[in-house]
């Protein structure tokens, strides 16, 4: 018969007292998300001398804390605020609406916020300042990045100082390319779009629409299988293409409602890498 010592007893103890707790991490484990929902709004253009455009962006935050209240984050595509104000008191205002979302917000910028019409204007840093000092945020740059429920989102500034056309630069590609490199499904969000969706044939238009490297960029980025979806703005007309494997979406303009009381955005879910989309609308409801 074996002697039950006070060593053995407390050797026991501690295997049964573990064996609850690696079934409760198993179980954590099985139930890890597996989906991202997120909202799109792009060239939102609010504008402390128009104040529908204020209240318009107001109306967005209301609509979507009552009607998707299981977003993950919110996304905002540039030109989110016309940065024609002193200093940065458009800004504030604008930061102050949106962090009102019962979600995070993440943002990058528009030729608008690239573009001050003078030094009294914010720039690259101050926008860095306000908009890019989350603690969850990997940065390197101008381009951020985070992951959110197992997939990661890339925040890329395709932006030109001082220029309404945009183009990615080195360093941001490398970026890129060093967060897709991890493997996570990825979503992309940017200002400038990829290619001449809306067919121009005007130089100067497509000079200042497409994203001047657009096809570099497809070529060095689009490969990766990972990359399921990309989101842009900047010429407000709505589009969805496949390229490669990578739904490429530019979503319409805040600024361009329905009527009054319509504005749209983008509601896009992406489960077991699958991507669904829809455009939605603001109500008074």
């Amino acid at each position: 018969m074996k002697i039950l010592t006070r060593r053995n007893f407390f050797k026991g103890a501690v295997t049964l007292a573990a064996m609850p707790l690696v079934a409760s991490e198993a179980k954590t484990e099985a139930k890890k998300p597996t989906s991202l929902k997120v909202v799109h709004i792009t060239d939102a253009h609010m504008d402390m001398g128009n104040p529908d455009s204020v209240e318009a962006l107001k109306m967005a935050v209301s609509y979507l804390n009552k009607h998707y209240t299981d977003l993950d984050c919110v996304l905002f595509g540039g030109d989110n605020f016309n940065n024609n104000m002193k200093e940065d008191s458009d800004a504030l205002v604008y930061k102050k609406i949106v962090e009102k979302l019962h979600c995070p917000v993440y943002h990058v910028r528009g030729n608008k916020e690239s573009s001050p019409a003078n030094d009294n204007r914010i720039h690259l840093e101050e926008f860095k300042k306000l908009f890019m000092s989350y603690k969850n945020m990997t940065i390197e740059g101008k381009d951020w990045a985070v992951e959110i429920n197992g997939h990661l989102v890339l925040g890329l500034d395709s932006c030109i100082e001082n220029a309404n056309n945009g183009e990615f630069t080195k360093e941001t590609l490398a970026f890129a390319k060093k967060m897709l490199d991890k493997g996570k499904p990825t979503l992309m969000l940017n200002h400038h779009p990829y290619t001449n969706y809306w067919g121009s044939t005007e130089a100067k238009d497509i000079h200042k629409y497409v994203l001047g490297n657009g096809e570099e960029t497809i070529k060095a980025l689009f490969e990766y299988p990972n990359l399921l979806v990309t989101l842009s703005g900047h010429k407000h007309i709505d589009n969805i293409k496949m390229i490669n494997k990578v739904k490429t979406i530019t979503t319409r303009g805040f600024i361009k409602p329905l009527d009054l009381d319509e504005y749209p955005m983008r509601y896009i879910e992406i489960k077991n890498n699958e991507v669904s989309e829809k455009l939605i609308y603001t109500t008074e409801d």
